[in-house]
């Protein structure tokens, strides 16, 4: 990636050129620079390998198996729109048109909530749930040829300390940012954030439950 003005990282003179107009810039050094773009093989490439390895083993994208692996884990295979949503860091728009796609083909269905306010539940249909456990061994396998089978344990406890680390301040972000009034909105940043891929091996392990 190249060093530019724009972006994460600078040199001297693209600094000097932009302080008119960036002069509170907090520019990267090169160590923070060297880990933020090393970074971006997990925020970029890593979901992208993902997804392909989903659509090519399970025939599902790596999104619509996550909402599909979520569901699998609530009791009654059940959530709200708006907590999945929030589960799959997905807007509620995005999510509806996911959503919509998986309940044509069979594989979960919306209810209305009763009372005041349009609320929806999604639930998990057994079609749905054979295909989320069918396709869980696969995913976890990707997921340590990909991350974890190529990391020390030492390298394990720093990763999930960084992603706590960053997750809250995404939370803390949203919190004070977000507007009930705004559209796909998470309603609450107390709703679980999305889980660790490999959990979806619980559906595998144990069919019976939900």
């Amino acid at each position: 990636m190249a060093k530019t003005a724009g972006g994460p990282g600078g040199t001297a003179s693209e600094k000097d050129a932009s302080a008119g107009t960036d002069a509170g810039t907090r520019w990267l050094n090169q160590d923070e620079l060297a880990a933020w773009l090393a970074n971006s093989a997990i925020m970029i490439s890593l979901p992208a390998a993902l997804d392909a390895r989903m659509q090519r083993e399970a025939q599902m994208t790596f999104f619509e198996y996550m909402v599909l692996s979520a569901l699998s884990e609530e009791p009654e295979r059940t959530m709200q729109m708006s907590a999945l949503a929030l589960r799959t860091s997905a807007s509620l728009s995005r999510l509806s048109h996911v959503v919509g796609r998986l309940e044509k083909r069979g594989l979960l269905v919306r209810s209305r909530i009763p009372g005041a306010g349009r609320r929806t539940n999604t639930t998990l249909t057994k079609a749905g749930y054979d295909v989320v456990v069918a396709a869980a061994p696969g995913h976890v396998a990707a997921v340590r040829e990909y991350l974890i089978d190529q990391l020390e344990p030492r390298d394990l406890k720093a990763l999930q300390r960084i992603g706590t680390a960053v997750e809250v301040a995404i939370d803390r972000s949203r919190a004070t940012s977000a507007s009930p009034a705004s559209p796909g909105a998470p309603a609450s940043p107390e709703v679980p954030v999305p889980q660790a891929p490999a959990q979806a091996a619980k559906s595998r392990n144990s069919p019976a439950e939900g």
